[in-house]
């Protein structure tokens, strides 16, 4: 089962993360960052070292935190809907495209309070 990022990273982007992760999985996007489905290796140094504490693996996300399992996800989508294989990430990479439904969830869960 693989990490996902959910709420608590929308416009934060301290990075962190990125740093503890030994296979470069965690991708920086316009308003957050995301973990490659299939690159990571499940390991929770990012889990652990999160300052706001947004990583959680997929079978232990919230129901509230629900939509973010699948937005993590429609980040790696290619137009084609399948999922791209970048190869890992570093800094200085050109951000991913936020996938649209990030602005919807980012009104709703700031809203709520719930980021």
């Amino acid at each position: 089962m693989t990490l996902v990022i959910t709420s608590t990273c929308i416009d934060v982007k301290d990075g962190i993360c990125t740093t503890a992760c030994p296979v470069d999985c965690i991708y920086e996007g316009e308003r957050m960052f995301y973990i490659h489905p299939t690159e990571c290796i499940e390991c929770g140094m990012c889990e652990s070292i999160c300052p706001v504490d947004a990583i959680r693996y997929a079978d232990e996300v919230e129901e509230s935190q629900r939509p973010f399992l699948a937005l993590n996800e429609a980040a790696f989508h290619d137009a084609t809907g399948a999922v791209s294989e970048p190869g890992g990430w570093s800094k200085g990479d050109k951000p991913l495209r936020d996938p649209p439904s990030l602005a919807v969830l980012a009104k709703q869960y700031i809203k709520e309070g719930v980021a």
